[in-house]
């Protein structure tokens, strides 16, 4: 199996290599357009600010291959954020694989914000590994809205879609690498997809 890890300049693609590694995987980072179209999975990570990763996105030309693929692709943390229409970080049109907006999170007493540390799942749908009360680890300040491709959510002054599903591509808001056992489960049934 060959898995790309789309390399956009963005923070956690060492981490993300390492937990496929755990199963046996050596990811491909890469920006090119051609090997990330032709592996059998594909990975788009992030940590960072939205405008920015659409900037060097647009600028490997990567926008329609990312669109376009049809095997099996998993966003994670602000990857997720990538999939749909719109970002309120800056202002940014996305990739609009997946329909909403990705909107602040509001901070409040015991809510600040960014959202960093273990939340508890609540599954609604086939969420591939992951188990109604399953805590995983979030790091974001932005979220998207719900609708309906969430499978599983969290709850932080508003309900926070953790996983979203749209046909081929699934989008994980936490970070199953940071996430133990459950996190592991999680890349384990993407793997298995």
């Amino acid at each position: 199996m060959t898995l790309a890890i789309v390399d956009v300049g963005c923070g956690n693609i060492g981490s993300v290599g390492i937990a496929f590694e755990r199963f046996g995987i050596a990811p491909l980072v890469t920006g090119d357009a051609a090997a990330i179209a032709s592996a059998d999975k594909v990975i788009l990570p992030g940590v960072g600010a939205a405008g920015y990763a659409m900037e060097q996105i647009r600028a490997c030309g990567l926008a329609d291959t990312l669109r376009g693929l049809a095997q099996p692709v998993l966003g994670i943390c602000l990857g997720m954020q990538l999939l749909f229409e719109h970002s309120e970080e800056e202002d940014i049109a996305c990739l609009g694989i997946l329909p909403g907006r990705v909107r602040k999170l509001e901070a409040a007493p015991g809510r600040p914000v960014p959202h960093m540390g273990w939340s508890r799942l609540q599954v609604h749908g086939r969420s591939i590994g992951l188990r109604d009360g399953d805590y995983v680890y979030f790091a974001h300040s932005y979220a998207c809205d719900s609708g309906p491709h969430m499978v599983a959510s969290a709850d932080y002054g508003r309900e926070i879609p953790a996983v979203v599903r749209g046909g081929n591509f699934l989008g994980a808001q936490f970070h199953p690498e940071r996430s133990g056992e459950a996190g592991h489960r999680f890349l384990k049934a993407f793997l298995d997809r």
